[in-house]
């Protein structure tokens, strides 16, 4: 029988943003820009397209619409998944712990 997939938990997924995004990242709308740009109203959007952010040429021309499989891939490895962008980030390995931030992104940065 094959195993059930795991959905993502918004909880968890609150403690994974504070302790690894919210340095760079706010989710409120009209959260500021910080090195990262604010990420409020961001799913289902173009990569690259916060007013008032700075992204790199790679990022914006990327083409890439944020949902639930990109962001998936995007997590794990950023700089694999968009070369030249200038997100320095490592990526979160494991694939529950993406899942929950997920999760809590899609509930938090609904515009």
């Amino acid at each position: 029988m094959a195993k059930k997939e795991k959905k993502g938990n918004e909880k968890k997924g609150a403690k994974v943003f504070k302790t690894k995004c919210s340095q760079c990242h706010t989710v409120e709308a009209g959260g500021a820009h910080k090195q990262g740009p604010n990420l409020h109203g961001f799913w289902g959007r173009q990569s690259g397209q916060a007013d008032g952010y700075s992204y790199s040429s790679a990022n914006k021309k990327s083409g890439i619409e944020w949902g639930d499989q990109t962001l998936f891939d995007y997590l794990e490895n950023p700089k694999k998944y968009i070369k030249g962008t200038k997100m320095v980030f490592a990526g979160i390995k494991k694939p529950q712990e993406r899942k929950d931030l997920i999760a809590f992104l899609k509930t938090n940065t609904v515009a």
